[in-house]
Formats: C-alpha cells, structure tokens, sequence
C-alpha cells in the first residue's frame, strides 16, 4: 500500500482521515464543488508560479485523461534525471512504500538540489513544512543531497496593473531549517502512518487526536458518521481539541455539565447556560434601546462578492472580495410597505462603478443602513471607494450609517442553545422563523453564489445558464436581506 504524502498529511491530522480514505472511503464526505474550486484555484496559482522559475525548466506532471499516467510518471521522471535540467517540475519520485510529487525541483548538481512546493496560501503555514519534510525524506532515502527548501506562495500585497506579474504575485519564503528540524519526527511519523494505512483496526474517530489545526473540518466528518446529540459537548461553540481533552479528563460530555466555574469564552459561556435554562435568554430592555438608534427610512442592505486568488481587475489583491451584486429592502415609515431593490453584474467587466452608481442612487442620503456583520459590508465599500474615487465622499456617508443588526445576538442580548454559540444569520433566522428558510434554495450560501458567479461570467462556463444563475442569486441574496427584516420585526415585537 503506497503512502503519498497528502495521505501522510491525512494522518497527521487525523489518524482515522487515513485509515477511512485505505480503507472506508465511502465514509467520507465527496469533494463538493466549493472545495473542488479551492483545489482549483490552487492550480491556477500554481501555473503562475511556476512562471518565475527561470533558465532550463521541464515541467512532467501526469494527465488524468490518460490510463496509468500517474505510474508512467515515475519513468519520465527516471529519464529527466539521467540529464536534469536546472528546474524539474511536478516530477514523481518513489522509495518502498512511500511517493510524492515534487512542485518544483532545482538541480545544483546531479545529486545536489533546492526543494520548492507551491502554495496558494497568503502564508507559510505548519502543514507545509511536515509535506515538505515528507518529500524531503524520500529525496534523500533516494540518495540526493537537499540544501534548501522553500515555499512559494501568495503575495497579498500583491496589487493588479495590468498583466498579472508573476514574479510580483509570488513570494517565495525558505523554510530550510524548520523542515530540516522535523527529520527525526519525519521518520517515525512515516512509520506510524504506514501500520495505521496497512491496519485491519478503524483508529478512535474521537475529535481528541486532531492535528494541525483540522479540528473543524474533522468535526464536519465525525458528526456525517457519528450520531451527536443536541447537547453534545461536540456542539460547543468553536470547541477545539485541547478544551475537548479537558472535558474528557472531567468526564464531560454534555454542555449542561460544564461547571459554572469552568473557564469558557463569553460566547461559549452565554451557550452553555441556555442550554441549562432550556429557554431563551432576552434582555428585552437593551435590545429596544438598539432598535431606536435606527433611523427612518430604514434600508437592509446585503452583498454578494467574487473574489480570486489571481486578481481578475485592476486594483484588486489576491482574495480580496469585491461585490458584484447587492440586495436591499427598504422600510421608510413604520406603517410602509416594503421596497425591494437589487442590482446583479452579468458579464465580465469590473462591476465596481454600475453597482456603487446604482446603490447610491437607491439607497437615498438618510436613514439607517442595516446589515448583517458590518465588518464585511464597510470593507467591501472602502474598497469601492479606492476603486471609484469620484463616488468615495457618498460610500463613506453610507458606511457612516451603517448599523449592525447581528450586535443583540452577538453581544448576548438575546440567547438561544439553537443558535449553538453563533451569531450568524443561518443560525438566527430558522429560531426565530421557521417560514424562512435557506435550505430549498438553489444557491444557499455565500461560497457558492461566489463560485457560480464567476464560473458563469468571468470563466463562461457552458455548464450555467446565465438566466437560471442570475434567477437563483437574486432569490439568495433577496433572502439575506429579507431575513434581516423578519428578524427586524421580531425583535421590534418583543
């Protein structure tokens, strides 16, 4: 059984993450389209990168299109090292049980060499340094001497003028002596992952033995194969692996055991003690004085935003999020009937200057901006406002009259052990209106009216109608901002 080195990253972060893929595969979740955009993405990087490696390169790498290409990829790699040049590229190397591809290889002498991967990270991160200290020990198992390593990655400093710039878009970060210190570990690490792949026994599932910060996404996985009950100490609001030892030690396994005197963060801590209560915790008196700070005509504004690892306008940064549609409600008298306004981007050109023209013109010089986690949506309008200087003095009155309806559940004024810790709209909203719901939708989170809306306009994808995709994000992001009415008007009748 060969262990390539994302396997060996598998069970670094899981034991279980590998013995599933070797063994029960079936168990775990498909690579949905959100992540299979991610990898993609990666990819896209990747073919910019390796622009800035100079001199005599080639670059092997194996087709999926063709049958038994991924083996036939060691031979090729074979022949390149019988006369290598400068810089090999996605080559293919294997020792006993144990193979990798190497992003990039950069050849000192015939047996001398540096180590690059390629990442569409902003930064190095921990998993990189164990992949490549995994490469790093088959290279030298195979005779080769490793002098330095490196990680090529994004530079989110990185400002798009015209033609992306590889060299600028990239930075390259040695990290020779972290790597190098992980030798040992490497070697017994190895080991253990090769008796946990060839084991005929499922290793604990337990969320415990999450690694290199996995816990979240494995959590996602235990819960697809476990049944976790409502008060489930697994449903602690951004529970992690070493508080979750704790609990273990202490026997714990509900949220309504927790001692009072146990230390939680404040929002961990307003959970628990609706779970305790079992009912809602209200302060009726503070969330009436938020409301009245609101100003009419009161506008519930919401965005969408496209955003790319390579820049697809001028001005922007890589993974910088620009909006290319808007939702937004307007109530402008108490006794009023709600106006609905929308503007949706549907080709491929900057969206920056029709959209801030149009919000400007709807969203009128007074009364109260409402929006769902303010953050967000007064970042996208300074970014707007760089982008469209001449609009910058009316983006920045707007954002002057931005309010915060997530601040009551954020700041604890009103709790429910539905909400499970969180303040986000997808959680708020089926508590407080059960007609509501994001679930029948087609597009139903902001990843994916991301992902479908670049796909369609910025790539052409044929698999999109642009009429059905644009039908499906104004009926999301109209949701958005309706919910933020509902959950207006609920609270206003408390």
């Amino acid at each position: 059984m060969e262990l390539s080195k994302s396997d060996y990253i598998l069970f670094l972060k899981h034991p279980a993450w590998l013995w599933l893929k070797k063994h029960q595969k079936n168990l775990l979740p498909p690579i949905d389209e959100n992540t299979q955009a991610l990898f993609d993405a990666g990819h896209l990087f990747e073919s910019y990168a390796e622009k800035i490696f100079k001199g005599e390169v080639e670059k092997l790498g194996f087709d999926m299109s063709i049958p038994n290409d991924y083996d036939n990829l060691l031979q090729k790699t074979n022949q390149a090292l019988q006369n290598p040049p400068q810089f090999l590229l996605q080559a293919r190397f294997k020792y006993e049980e144990l193979t990798c591809i190497c992003d990039v290889i950069e050849f000192i002498s015939q047996k001398e060499i540096n180590l690059y991967e390629i990442k569409s990270s902003t930064r190095v991160k921990p998993d990189h340094h164990y992949d490549l200290a995994f490469q790093a020990f088959i290279l030298e198992k195979l005779g080769f001497l490793v002098h330095q390593i490196f990680v090529a990655h994004v530079n989110n400093s990185y400002v798009r003028q015209g033609e992306i710039d590889p060299e600028k878009l990239t930075k390259v970060t040695e990290v020779t002596e972290e790597v190098k210190k992980l030798r040992k570990l490497t070697s017994h690490q190895i080991q253990k992952a090769l008796k946990t792949a060839t084991s005929y026994q499922k290793p604990d599932l337990s969320p415990i033995y999450c690694r290199l910060n996995s816990f979240q996404d494995w959590l996602k996985i235990y819960k697809s194969i476990e049944t976790v009950p409502a008060d489930s100490i697994l449903n602690l609001y951004l529970l992690n692996a070493q508080l979750l030892i704790k609990f273990d030690e202490m026997n714990i396994t509900s949220l309504s055991q927790i001692p009072d005197d146990f230390y939680l963060t404040t929002k961990q801590q307003r959970q628990v003690q609706a779970f305790k209560d079992k009912k809602p915790i209200i302060d009726q008196t503070k969330i009436h004085s938020f409301l009245e700070t609101l100003k009419f005509p009161i506008y519930f504004l919401d965005y969408e935003t496209l955003a790319s690892v390579i820049p697809p306008f001028d001005g922007l940064k890589p993974y910088q999020q620009l909006p290319f549609q808007y939702s937004l409600d307007v109530i402008e008298a108490p006794d009023k009937k709600l106006k609905h306004f929308e503007y949706i981007h549907q080709d491929s050109t900057n969206p920056v200057k029709p959209l801030t023209d149009q919000l400007i013109d709807n969203i009128g010089e007074t009364g109260s901006i409402v929006v769902w986690n303010m953050s967000f949506e007064s970042s996208c309008n300074v970014l707007l406002a760089k982008l469209y200087p001449e609009k910058k003095d009316q983006l920045k009155k707007i954002n002057s009259r931005i309010v915060d309806l997530m601040v009551p559940f954020s700041d604890g004024l009103y709790i429910d052990k539905d909400f499970q810790g969180s303040a986000s709209i997808k959680k708020v909203l089926p508590v407080l209106n059960q007609k509501l719901s994001y679930k029948s939708l087609n597009i139903s989170e902001g990843e994916s009216a991301q992902r479908i809306w670049m796909q369609t306009f910025l790539d052409n994808n044929p698999q999109f109608s642009k009429e059905k995709v644009i039908k499906d994000l104004l009926v999301y992001c109209g949701l958005d901002t309706l919910a933020m009415v509902e959950i207006y008007n609920y609270l206003k009748a408390l």
